[in-house]
């Protein structure tokens, strides 16, 4: 109630403030100043699904003949002889902070993908900027492809050179009008959700996110992002003692018009 704290509806019971006035917070405030919704607008909930069992070579091949009829596109499924498959997903990229890359780098060409080249190593200096909202990648995987080679795949193609432990990949299914995200483990395997779940995006999606651990490891940032970070907390800060500023001045303004308009009238 005095501080207008405001935070994620999932965290809330994780929240401890020391109030000034015990039990105001809980009592005064409206759901709508209470609860902030993540970056991308909707409401994120964890779910916790039972793992489904293990399919057989069988029961594979029905489910890509199965999978394969519903497409649309070429982005069909290939099962292997070995019982391996490999198929196509789609990553939407949800990433609030900026990015480091490779400063003064061309993109990366079709032989430089070929050959590995790694471009990121060609130059010791960095820059940072934000990657387009919801930005979409396709990634062609096999079945047995982590969810950690989905990532360090995801930000080799955009040559961010940002330590992978930042970021974490999501599944994303909605419900009754709401996102449902579901933080997946390093050692998942995206294509066999594909698989289990159709070639429907509206069914399952995945998303690359901040991995939000609740503390910040400052040991994972650069020395070039922690100066990026700086600048942008300076900037902040001058914006808000000009508002300051131009708030006090305005009211320094009406107190003198009112105390020159009070010593012409008498009393």
């Amino acid at each position: 109630a005095d501080c207008r704290y405001t935070c994620h509806q999932e965290c809330r019971s994780l929240i401890q403030l020391d109030c000034r006035r015990p039990g105001q917070c809980q009592s005064q405030l409206s759901p709508e100043s209470t609860f902030l919704p993540p970056c991308s607008q909707n409401v994120t909930q964890t779910v916790e699904e039972e793992k489904p069992e293990p399919l057989t070579i069988q029961e594979i091949k029905q489910k890509i003949e199965k999978y394969n009829a519903k497409v649309t596109n070429c982005l069909l499924m290939k099962l292997n002889d070995d019982g391996t498959y490999t198929g196509f997903i789609k990553v939407h990229l949800k990433l609030c902070r900026p990015v480091t890359v490779p400063a003064g780098i061309r993109p990366q060409s079709i032989y430089d993908a070929l050959k590995e080249v790694n471009l990121a190593n060609m130059t010791d200096k960095r820059t940072s900027f934000y990657l387009p909202l919801d930005a979409i990648k396709q990634l062609h995987i096999s079945s047995t492809t982590t969810v950690s080679e989905v990532i360090q795949g995801l930000l080799k193609k955009f040559m961010v050179v940002d330590n992978p432990q930042k970021f974490a990949l999501f599944k994303e299914m909605r419900k009754d009008g709401q996102v449902l995200l579901q933080k997946l483990p390093l050692t998942e395997y995206p294509l066999y959700l594909r698989l289990l779940a159709g070639p429907d995006t509206d069914v399952l999606s995945f998303v690359l996110k901040e991995n939000e651990t609740g503390e910040v490891e400052w040991d994972a940032f650069s020395i070039p992002e922690l100066q990026n970070f700086l600048m942008i907390l300076d900037k902040e800060e001058k914006d808000k003692i000009q508002q300051v500023q131009r708030k006090y001045e305005k009211f320094k303004q009406k107190l003198q018009q009112t105390l020159k308009e009070a010593r012409g009238k008498p009393g």
